[in-house]
């Protein structure tokens, strides 16, 4: 007697979502979500809406690990305390959404001051100084928009850097956003003492 195999109890399938489709999260289920999709970047909208963010072309890749170097160089030879951080880390801002920047800074005070507890996975916490840098596939709207809620959660300085149009919005707490048009280099100003970010290497220049 042949027997005929058992089918499995369940079958991965894949799912095309159309971008009218939300799915919506809860924060626990974000970190679960995220736990077990360690090579996306994934983001959580302050209602709740799980946002799934491809992996980058080499250009942007290039870019966004110039700016990291930089913050890092600048973080490791200042002697100015605090975090740095790439965009592989996440954030839980007050409004509870949860964003990656492509780079950021947290000053060690404000780090200091959370518990152990708000320290795990997701940090809750605005990052003081945010980096957002547009890849070919983004459109400006919702980066425009990222960039407010981030001032709106307690940053205080952040760059919206576009290296199609090489330009760079600049977002100050109580201030309109600046626009700069093919500046070489930005300054971190007050909030990060002595930084500046040359930015020849992500306009694709030479030094």
């Amino acid at each position: 007697m042949v027997q005929t195999p058992a089918k499995p109890e369940t079958e991965t399938l894949l799912l095309n979502l159309p971008k009218t489709v939300k799915l919506h999260v809860t924060p626990e289920q974000f970190t679960a979500l995220a736990t077990c999709n360690r090579e996306l970047q994934l983001e959580r909208t302050a209602k709740g809406e799980l946002i799934v963010n491809p992996p980058t072309g080499w250009e942007t890749g290039e870019r966004n690990w110039s700016i990291s170097g930089e913050l890092y160089i600048w973080w490791r030879n200042s002697g100015e305390p605090g975090k740095a951080f790439d965009s592989s880390a996440g954030f839980t801002l007050p409004n509870s959404a949860i964003r990656s920047p492509d780079a950021c800074w947290i000053s060690q005070e404000r780090w200091e001051a959370l518990t152990d507890a708000q320290k795990t996975t997701f940090p809750q916490i605005c990052p003081d100084f945010v980096v957002e840098l547009r890849s070919e596939s983004d459109t400006l709207k919702p980066l425009q928009a990222k960039m407010q809620e981030y001032l709106n959660n307690g940053a205080k300085l952040g760059w919206l850097i576009d290296p199609k149009n090489q330009t760079v919005a600049v977002y100050r707490v109580d201030s309109d956003t600046e626009i700069l048009a093919n500046p070489t280099e930005l300054s971190g100003e007050d909030v990060l003492p002595g930084f500046i970010l040359n930015l020849r290497r992500v306009w694709g220049q030479k030094d």
